[in-house]
């Protein structure tokens, strides 16, 4: 067995006495362990101005633009600069089933309800009942169900405390009649409900995330000052990164995903270069090595890994870019960003605070874990593994590609169909079960398509023929429920119910039915009127198509700069092909399962959710991207130990046994930390962070055990020296 140190890694001349030809990244450590307090000070007065900018550089934030015919219709909206009304609706129902047109109780809650809604003047508009004149349309084709509908007046400052009265109005009704269903759900009741889940389960992640860390840390380095260093570097990259992200969001829509995803991945790599380094730095000084010996090998070795690795995660994410998203805009800037951060850190404030504590980073140690973790090993069970592999790779190799191929499988019948409120949310969201009812009365109501017509020339819309064309449109759109206007400056706004409501195939087909017969049959006709369909369901109809024909383009372009970057960090193009070949294979498996999962209904009891029959149309892209980048860090770092052994004179099958036993320490401590913080997703309410994090969690674990201690050794056992061309590494 080799040992880690000596032989991998011959002694050179101290961080001080580094030579002028040595590479970047061992300079730029030589010179932080030089200026150790003015490194560590830099760092956080880095990180102070950029909370202090955030603070110091108000404005508001910017807005987002939807994708195809959505966001022509609300750049149309928004070009108005009026308010935009906020439609909402009251759903009456018998619990016991009585007809609504012969229950007295519903009649009178339905009169209450209106009483109510009129008592506070400004606060609704364009009141409507099932009780008032041209109420038919507001009564369910059951008669079991009555739909009082109303817009939210005065402007978008008021709209808080306007939806606020309502909702007492609502509740207080619902209190005075026990025997009915007085439910409310509408576009700011389901904005508001997604909202509030968004921001309590991420609460929730984070809230559980860090004391999984801290425990985790604990196991990997056994002392309490070690434990304190990659949280230093993981919570002031993050602080930092949140306090740019503040200043960004001027000019780029910054959502709360975006932050709770910059805090996840900012821990991720934060914690996992912080690993990289003192985990190579205590070897070397296990080693016999002095503090600066060892700094000055860690900055080499692990330094270059750490480099690498943050600019191919960067690299990586900027593929998001090409989707032409803005709402993935934010999360790539946030991503390459607190990524950014991380490497600085790493290659600064890190080694200078090595450098400053020295062997009092071993201190605080905890009984009967310290002394263990403390002394440098290689693993012996991932030395057994690796050598049981290298001695039959084509056995060990064939069972994993085939095992990973069996679990990719159900991704050929994936169908990626953006998840509704009523199917991101549980029933138990009480707006959620509202619109479930409000969809089974009145179909189309709860969240109806928003078609906008607008004037080319002064006066378009005032003509008789736009009239006449609306009051047509009454009897051929969508559910046949009712329509509502609101006109806005030079446009008019009208609500129409589809015939189905949420994002699944009979809601894209009652959309495509809208924009390309029912309207142009309407107003086609009449001169100087333009028209576009935004809402919900038009929204992640327009998302998806165009997220589905820019996907292509941003695996390619991935996959390329993957292999450019492994091909110029290694000098071996079979090395860059295995690598991108087995993060393929680990990312189909993952979303193999992920579609088992959520799309075939398995494990929904366990998990807690109910199949709507798809898996969000983000998420395999996103996956793809993240993961591409992440699970880099591990195939750096294994290759790099490696090839350094390779270098140092070791046989092709002992460099891959003991590199992989090298590394096993390091990746898997990594790879528990980042796969308890995904999986925190898992028990979140959203199906989508549901998805995402089991699909990252398994991710990990395939790419830190089945990818890296059978299939990476086999695939570099059967190239030989030919993975690292006709010259051995050096």
């Amino acid at each position: 067995m080799l040992r880690t140190g000596k032989s991998a890694a011959p002694p050179a001349p101290t961080v001080g006495g580094s030579p002028p030809a040595a590479p970047l990244v061992e300079r730029v450590v030589g010179w932080s362990a030089r200026h150790r307090a003015l490194a560590i000070a830099s760092w956080f007065a880095l990180v102070a101005v950029a909370v202090m900018a955030a603070a110091l550089i108000p404005g508001p934030g910017a807005g987002g633009v939807d994708p195809g015919e959505s966001g022509r219709a609300e750049r149309v909206l928004d070009a108005q600069h009026g308010y935009v009304p906020v439609l909402e609706n009251v759903l009456i129902q018998s619990r016991t089933g009585a007809r609504f047109t012969g229950d007295a109780d519903l009649r009178q809650a339905t009169r209450d309800l209106e009483a109510a809604l009129q008592r506070t003047p400004g606060t609704v508009t364009d009141l409507r009942s099932p009780l008032r004149p041209g109420g038919d349309t507001l009564v369910s084709g059951d008669e079991r169900s009555g739909l009082v509908t109303f817009q939210l007046a005065g402007s978008y400052d008021q709209v808080g405390a306007q939806y606020d009265t309502v909702v007492r109005a609502v509740a207080e009704v619902a209190a005075r009649h026990p025997r009915a269903r007085v439910v409310q759900a509408g576009d700011k009741s389901l904005t508001s409900a997604v909202d509030a889940g968004i921001k309590g389960d991420f609460k929730r992640a984070e809230y559980f995330s860090l004391p999984l860390t801290v425990v985790i840390l604990l196991f990997v380095f056994g002392s309490l000052v070690a434990v304190g260093i990659p949280l230093l570097l993981a919570l002031t990259t993050v602080i930092g990164a949140f306090g740019l992200l503040q200043v960004i969001d001027h000019w780029v829509p910054i959502n709360s995903a975006t932050h709770s995803m910059v805090l996840l991945i900012g821990v991720a790599v934060g914690i996992d270069y912080s690993l990289f380094y003192l985990r190579r730095e205590r070897e070397e000084r296990a080693a016999g090595r002095t503090v600066e010996e060892a700094l000055r090998i860690t900055a080499r070795t692990s330094g270059r890994v750490v480099l690498v690795s943050g600019l191919t995660v960067a690299l990586c994410m900027t593929g998001l870019l090409l989707s032409g998203l803005a709402q993935l805009r934010g999360l790539t800037i946030g991503a390459v960003l607190v990524v950014g951060l991380a490497v600085v850190g790493s290659v600064t404030v890190l080694p200078a605070l090595l450098s400053l504590l020295g062997r009092w980073v071993d201190r605080g140690r905890i009984p009967w874990l310290g002394r263990r973790r403390t002394k440098a090993a290689e693993s012996r069970a991932w030395t057994a593994i690796a050598r049981a592999v290298v001695r039959r790779p084509l056995l060990w190799g064939g069972a994993a590609v085939l095992a990973l191929v069996v679990l990719a499988l159900p991704v050929s019948g994936i169908r990626l169909q953006d998840a509704a409120a009523t199917d991101s949310l549980p029933r138990s969201v009480p707006v959620v079960d509202a619109a479930i009812r409000m969809q089974d009365a009145f179909p189309g109501t709860p969240s109806p398509a928003r078609v906008v017509l607008w004037e080319s020339r002064a006066g378009a819309l005032d003509a008789p023929g736009v009239r006449r064309a609306i009051d047509g449109l009454r009897g051929q759109a969508g559910s046949g429920g009712p329509i509502a206007e609101a006109r806005i400056g030079r446009a008019l706004l009208l609500r129409v119910p589809l015939a189905d409501f949420g994002n699944g195939d009979a809601a894209n087909h009652a959309l495509r039915t809208l924009r390309d017969r029912t309207l142009p049959a309407a107003f086609g006709h009449v001169d100087g009127v333009d028209y576009a369909v935004a809402g919900r369901t038009a929204l992640a109809y327009d998302f998806t198509r165009q997220l589905s024909g820019r996907t292509p383009l941003v695996f390619g372009f991935v996959l390329v700069l993957a292999f450019v970057l492994l091909a110029v960090a290694f000098r071996s193009v079979a090395v860059s092909l295995v690598s991108i070949a087995l993060n393929l294979l680990s990312i189909g498996a993952a979303c193999g399962v992920v579609t088992w999962v959520f799309q075939d209904g398995h494990g929904g009891g366990l998990l807690g959710f109910t199949s709507y029959g798809g898996i969000v149309d983000w998420l395999p892209v996103f996956m793809f991207v993240i993961l591409f980048g992440l699970s880099m860090d591990y195939h750096i770092f294994i290759l790099s130990r490696i090839r350094e052994r390779r270098s140092g004179g070791a046989g092709a099958r002992d460099a891959i046994v003991g590199g992989i036993g090298a590394s096993a320490g390091v990746v898997t401590s990594a790879a528990v930390i980042m796969t308890a913080a995904f999986s925190v997703f898992v028990v979140l309410s959203a199906i989508e962070y549901k998805m995402m994090g089991v699909g990252l969690s398994v991710a990990i674990l395939i790419d830190a055990t089945i990818v890296r201690g059978v299939l990476l050794p086999a695939a570099l056992a059967l190239l030989g020296d030919r993975a690292w061309g006709r010259h051995r590494p050096g």
